[in-house]
């Protein structure tokens, strides 16, 4: 009880500092609401960010006896001391700047978008640089689960008395209502050196790894599908072992209670490839590499480019333009944030355009399978490095997609009798991947230094049940949001 009394202090107040942490929250002076994705730099080039409800995290050493400075598109910027915020009790309000636009612009002509777009083009070589870099990352993806219908049915099992069918399917049924009931989310965090040869070539050492995940609730397909088998066997024969047929293909597995469900499968490790994957190809985007989607967002033989605003950005003068696709194999629509001075894009908003998707696939009638990614969106935020060149500082990007499966199962009995038991499984629902990428840090190397760095095959990482504070302490992150927070406390 205890406990959950602290939690809702926690989540009731807007800051907490104590020794391992100082968070802060900055909300609009106007009108209070939080400022998300602002640039809190602890030294000229490093820093972190505040997170979609406007809270950030600073570790007391990064800030002992200094000052930090606040930075966003849209507001002043604000230098504080760690005696200041905590007089502000933590929550600091940004004064909006004021649009100059007829101030800049005295001759009432707006700008030309197609020059600025141009300009963009001619200088993305001068303004952003990938080749043989080392970036300090935070790494942590979201993944969610809907679903909006779950049936299971054990159709036939000749063997099987009619009071143990009954009783499995009841079972199945009350396992189906727990996961459309249920908010499936789980995270996954790591802290890093991503380091790039050039476009084509990079590397990843994770130096620390979590998971906050509840097994209990794992609803991925495969493991819908493995608690409804394991459920069923319950009823059949628990000293029998089974083989799993699914339509055209034969699993040669043997399946039993005994070794499935007392046994972990999963090793607490992530491939580090993978992760090097995911990353990589986020910052590959981010530097406008020839086959990045946001090279193809400046290209004005696929996108046009509106004219909407301008803005301040640290006091430099930002050019604000919206897109949207001008031929069919163009797919987004969000704006696009130039600095005035340099022609460098400092930020990227996208998402799909109207009802334009990726991936497809529709094998309902005869496989039984439908997929559609129906959701694409996120954001890139820029900041100049030491060499006057732009750097991504913090990357969102959100996947989802609709899927259906419905499949036939048999459970083919390991003996001469070969008994068969023939389950039935419809999935429908929504699923969505969130991930989020901080750069704390970056550095130049050689290339002797990048055939030096070694990238280990798998990585172990901690498996947390609940949230815990002290998990990250000490670290430059970015603050987990409250449905994070709430993660494993009963709420």
């Amino acid at each position: 009880m205890k406990k959950l009394v602290l939690l809702i202090v926690f989540l009731s107040v807007g800051f907490c500092m104590n020794s391992q942490n100082i968070t802060a929250k900055l909300i609009d002076k106007k009108n209070n609401i939080p400022i998300p994705y602002a640039n809190i730099r602890t030294s000229e080039f490093s820093g972190v960010i505040s997170n979609e409800e406007g809270y950030f995290s600073l570790s007391p050493e990064d800030v002992k006896n200094k000052t930090v400075t606040i930075s966003c598109l849209g507001y002043e910027n604000k230098v504080l001391s760690i005696a200041a915020m905590e007089a502000l009790n933590f929550i600091i309000p940004l004064e909006p700047a004021i649009n100059q636009l007829n101030e800049v612009y005295i001759s009432n002509k707006r700008p030309n978008v197609d020059s600025i777009i141009a300009k963009v083009n001619a200088k993305l070589n001068e303004n952003y640089d990938i080749n043989l870099k080392t970036y300090n990352v935070f790494y942590r993806t979201t993944d969610y689960a809907k679903f909006k219908s779950l049936d299971f049915d054990i159709e036939k099992a000749s063997h099987v008395k009619s009071k143990n069918i009954k009783k499995a399917n009841k079972s199945l049924d009350s396992l189906s209502r727990h996961i459309r009931s249920s908010n499936i989310i789980h995270f996954s965090d790591f802290k890093g050196e991503l380091s790039s040869l050039d476009q084509d070539s990079c590397k990843l050492v994770v130096n620390k790894a979590t998971k906050l995940f509840d097994h209990k609730n794992d609803f991925a397909i495969e493991s819908v599908q493995e608690k409804a088998q394991t459920m069923a066997l319950k009823y059949i024969d628990t000293m029998k072992t089974y083989k799993v047929k699914s339509g055209l293909f034969k699993v040669d597995d043997s399946l039993s209670l005994r070794n499935k469900d007392f046994k972990e499968k999963m090793k607490n490790e992530y491939n580090v490839y993978d992760l090097k994957s995911k990353t990589g190809y986020l910052l590959h985007n981010a530097m406008f590499t020839n086959s990045s989607f946001l090279k193809g967002v400046i290209n004005p033989k696929l996108y046009d480019h509106t004219f909407e605003d301008v803005g301040y950005n640290n006091g430099d003068l930002t050019y604000i333009i919206s897109y949207k696709p001008r031929k069919g194999k163009a797919k987004f629509t969000g704006k696009l944030f130039i600095s005035g001075e340099s022609y460098a894009v400092t930020k990227v908003d996208y998402k799909y355009y109207g009802s334009r998707h990726g991936r497809k696939v529709n094998l309902k009638l005869v496989l039984g399978v439908k997929f559609i990614e129906n959701v694409s969106e996120g954001t890139y935020i820029y900041e100049k490095n030491s060499e006057n060149k732009y750097q991504p500082k913090y990357i969102k990007r959100i996947k989802g997609a609709y899927f259906y499966v419905s499949r036939g199962l048999k459970l083919i009995e390991n003996s001469r009798t070969k008994n068969k038991v023939g389950l039935e499984f419809n999935i429908e629902g929504n699923n969505r991947n969130k991930e989020e990428l901080l750069f704390t840090d970056t550095r130049n190397i050689t290339v002797d230094g990048f055939a030096s760095i070694k990238q280990e095959k798998v990585v172990p990482y901690t498996l947390l049940k609940a949230f815990n504070t002290t998990t990250w302490k000490n670290e430059q992150t970015l603050e987990p949001l409250q449905e994070m927070k709430r993660f494993g406390s009963g709420e």
